[in-house]
């Protein structure tokens, strides 16, 4: 997946399960998707990464990711505060969201479209339904969708590519 500029998108997906983390990147690899794909555990992480503290503090030329999948049910701060911190910043709230969880509450549904999330899907039981989900989501929004080029990912032409796979 790559934007209309031909340069790669980073994915961030958040995610507690380290089982779910292995799963979507064999799903994502399965795909053919060539976009790096960075992980985090927990929503602070995620906070942490797109902020660039902690841990994440020397990664100043890193790209912000162009789509973020999200876990709802996470420790330290779940998808849902995530996702209202994010759609409440002015330099993150462009970054497409796709909730990706267990949950089929539609409270959750409800709620988090209501906090500005671009799509919220229910986790598959099969291997094979999770790299159909993923095909869709690589044809949607990398080839179908325009995405905004400050937060699509790009990184400046002046720095050199990090790869950042599977953390």
């Amino acid at each position: 997946m790559q934007s209309t500029r031909g340069k790669p998108i980073l994915i961030l997906l958040a995610e507690d399960d380290p089982d779910d983390r292995l799963m979507t990147k064999e799903a994502l690899d399965e795909s053919r998707l060539v976009n790096d794909l960075f992980t985090v555990e927990d929503g602070e992480l995620l906070m942490d990464y797109l902020h660039r503290r902690g841990k994440y503090a020397n990664m100043s030329g890193w790209s912000l990711p162009g789509l973020i999948l999200l876990d709802l049910n996470m420790p330290k701060k779940d998808g849902r505060e995530v996702l209202k911190e994010l759609k409440e910043d002015p330099n993150l709230r462009r970054i497409p969201v796709v909730v990706l969880t267990t949950s089929k509450a539609e409270e959750d549904i409800c709620r988090t479209y209501d906090l500005g999330v671009n799509s919220f899907i229910t986790k598959p039981v099969s291997f094979e339904s999770l790299v159909s989900i993923m095909n869709t989501l690589k044809l949607y929004w990398f080839e179908i969708v325009e995405l905004p080029v400050e937060q699509s990912g790009i990184q400046n032409e002046r720095q050199p590519h990090q790869s950042a796979i599977g953390r």
